[in-house]
């Protein structure tokens, strides 16, 4: 046993939470915003402000023309499956192999997907560590070991991952749709929780294809603990707190919570309150990339969603019924008010009583 415990740790495969669930989805994440949800934006915006060379088709694939966005979002396998490589470090030849794994994968796993992609992606490229370079042929070895272990795990498991996938994002909008008050109090909560903890909540809503009320939920939530933790934590960490957690994430706050878990009660509960606000008194909905459901106000990506999807509804929304409108005064107000003012008002005051309580004590909050 020692032997091959030895062997693995020579090759950096070493199994763990911290290496699978939350590096290796983290960086699937990035994939995803390199390619998709950046592909959605350049799409969006070209076509509402009439700008050519974002309309226009690049490339020309099997009588399908490609726009520059059409083209990031066709690459969002490779994109996911590369990235997972490299948080893994994976070596070159296995990190270059991975791009048809991911592809493939990607295409076999249908609205689920991204979730296929994140498990193969693992599967494959912990496969060519283990036989990188171990050879005198290395250059055929690690190639084909990788891609022969990736797609044919692919063949066997992807599709029904992906439709577990979308089965589970499914049910979750339809009991959204079907008990907002108390759905949209759960998805706020868990998802916004999920976004300030060190896994992707990102790349948990890519997965489940999370889109109309479900996402605007989601997106109430993770905004909740990202604007509330930099308003609340203002005291402390200035401006800059403020950028660095209200735009950038708030899971700079981990380590704090991990030494006070009360600080974490105050972006929940405000999670807790704009999640129905959002799902039973705006109708919020998120019918953008789904990716976005999970970004928060992380570059302002789940309110850029929104509004997405209010002109350009992706084709899992399209599906779900969801239609391109124009936005009126009621909608922008939604979006402003839990997006940004609920949080940036009731997290703070939260803060004030859990202050006086003892509960929060100076520093805490500190970076």
């Amino acid at each position: 046993m020692s032997g091959i415990s030895s062997f693995l740790s020579r090759k950096e495969v070493k199994p763990s939470f911290k290496t699978y669930g939350v590096d290796a989805m983290s960086a699937m994440a990035q994939g995803l915003f390199c390619t998709l949800l950046v592909g959605t934006i350049l799409n969006t915006i070209g076509a509402q402000f009439h700008i050519g060379f974002l309309t226009a088709h690049v490339v020309t694939i099997g009588g399908v023309g490609y726009s520059i966005g059409s083209v990031a979002c066709a690459m969002v396998g490779p994109a996911m499956a590369v990235a997972i490589g490299s948080a893994l470090n994976a070596p070159a030849l296995v990190l270059f192999t991975l791009v048809p794994v991911g592809y493939a994968t990607n295409a076999m796993g249908g609205a689920g997907g991204p979730f296929a992609v994140y498990l193969i992606a693992i599967i494959a490229a912990e496969a060519g560590k283990i036989v990188s370079k171990e050879t005198k042929i290395d250059i055929l070895v690690t190639p084909i070991v990788t891609l022969l272990v990736g797609i044919g795990a692919a063949c066997i498991v992807a599709k029904p991952v992906g439709q577990a996938a979308a089965w589970t994002g499914n049910l979750i909008m339809w009991a959204t749709e079907l008990h907002p008050f108390l759905m949209g109090m759960a998805v706020a909560a868990l998802v916004g929780m999920a976004l300030t903890l060190p896994i992707s909540s990102a790349a948990i809503c890519a997965g489940l294809g999370l889109t109309g009320l479900a996402g605007g939920a989601a997106v109430a939530g993770c905004c909740a603990q990202m604007v509330g933790f930099a308003f609340m934590s203002f005291r402390e960490n200035r401006w800059g707190g403020m950028v660095s957690q209200g735009i950038g994430t708030s899971m700079l706050q981990m380590g704090n919570i991990l030494k006070n878990p009360r600080i974490w009660i105050a972006p929940i509960i405000t999670s807790c309150i704009t999640g129905p606000v959002a799902t039973c008194i705006f109708r919020l909905q998120m019918n953008g990339a789904p990716v976005n459901s999970g970004m928060g106000t992380c570059g302002l990506c789940g309110p850029i969603g929104v509004w997405t999807g209010w002109i350009a509804p992706q084709e899992a929304a399209l599906k779900a019924g969801a239609t391109a409108i124009v936005p009126g005064v009621s909608d922008w107000l939604g979006l402003l008010l839990v997006c940004f003012v609920l949080p940036a008002v009731i997290c703070p005051l939260l803060g004030m009583i859990f202050r006086k309580t003892g509960w929060i004590k100076p520093g805490d909050l500190a970076l």
